[in-house]
């Protein structure tokens, strides 16, 4: 399968720059596998569960992972006379997104960095507006990422809170803001650790959870933290030849037991957002007994049509990126001549696409 075959065209005016003042007013695209196709808002959801679904929902927090800082130039040649270059090289500005705690001690992570190139093993980092967190460069990644490590602070998620930047993706042009905070997190966001949002669960209110626990519908929460494995670009030219990056990802007792019962009875398991879809289908097959089992791990779980769902009978999604591996796996679920013509549709009807976009309903 060529990755070429799910490309589509959008309009660049067409990507949501900035959040809808109120969270469920999004439109949202209803699919059915048939490929009938109904529009609707966001605040219809419920009315479309059944009484005995489980929904289930992916409680990550995003933390702010991007910082700005320089490098010491430690690789560089000393500054002189002879050799004035030096000094800019010693006051160039980097920028480091983490996208993966190396350990339960947070002094070690794997990240990007930009300039890459220039930023060897063993340069120091600078980061925050008075050089509040420093860093070494101490070793590379399989996709390019480095690895370093912080100097000890007294409470390094605080620091951080205070001297990073919501890590908004690129598409959307502009700098993060302290709205950004609030709104490019989900309103059940528990525990910290992703450098993007689960975008389909940013349409929940309160109230909607409200509306949706008065049906009778049961939820779950699930954690994966969302890293590289989520918006890494395929590279290859055919689909199966693409390797995903792993992420960390929790189950709880409590969420493999509401899992293992609706399983085993019949119900529809119904995902909140792409990262929800990959975790409960790699725990899936994990499991010899066909149970879903707590405890922690890393998913690495590639899916694209063909897939075999054991787990997940409809998803809730917002839309992704052309020739994406998210886009793939919807299309897995929905059928990809159904999800490529509700993309066509999406297009046509001015729907605000990605992150801060609109969603789809697939059932």
């Amino acid at each position: 399968m060529r990755v070429s075959e799910f490309k589509y065209h959008l309009p660049e005016g067409q990507i949501a720059q900035e959040p809808l003042a109120d969270r469920a007013a999004a439109r949202m695209l209803h699919l059915l596998r048939s490929g009938e196709l109904e529009d609707g808002v966001f605040r219809q959801f419920p009315d479309l569960l059944r009484p005995d679904d489980l929904l289930v929902l992916n409680n990550t927090r995003v933390f702010p992972a991007r910082v700005f800082g320089r490098r010491e130039g430690a690789i560089s040649q000393p500054v002189s006379q002879y050799n004035p270059a030096a000094r800019k090289f010693l006051q160039g500005q980097v920028e480091v997104l983490l996208t993966k705690q190396v350990s339960q001690d947070p002094n070690e992570w794997e990240c990007l960095v930009r300039p890459g190139k220039k930023i060897g093993i063993g340069e120091r980092l600078f980061l925050g507006g008075d050089c509040d967190l420093e860093a070494e460069v101490i070793g590379r990644g399989e996709f390019g990422e480095r690895r370093i490590r912080f100097g000890a602070v007294r409470d390094f998620f605080s620091v951080l809170e205070r001297v990073g930047h919501v890590p908004l993706p690129p598409y959307i042009g502009r700098e993060d803001s302290t709205a950004d905070r609030e709104r490019y997190q989900t309103v059940y966001a528990n525990e910290r650790g992703s450098v993007a949002a689960p975008t389909a669960g940013l349409h929940f209110t309160p109230e909607i959870l409200h509306t949706i626990r008065e049906r009778g519908v049961e939820i779950a929460e699930i954690t994966l933290h969302v890293g590289l494995g989520t918006f890494q670009p395929i590279h290859a030219e055919r689909v199966e030849e693409h390797v995903l990056h792993r992420e960390r990802y929790q189950i709880t007792d409590e969420a493999a037991a509401q899992l293992n019962r609706a399983l085993e009875a019949g119900r529809r398991v119904v995902a909140v957002g792409t990262t929800t879809v990959r975790t409960l289908e790699f725990v899936a097959r994990q499991s010899a007994d066909g149970q879903i089992h707590p405890g922690r791990g890393e998913a690495d779980l590639f899916i694209y049509p063909g897939f075999e769902f054991r787990v997940v009978g409809a998803l809730l999604t917002n839309f992704h990126l052309p020739e994406s591996t998210l886009l793939m796996l919807v299309c897995a679920l929905g059928g990809k001549a159904n999800v490529l013509k509700a993309y066509a549709h999406a297009v046509a009807a001015g729907y605000r696409f990605y992150s801060y976009g609109d969603c789809m309903l697939v059932e």
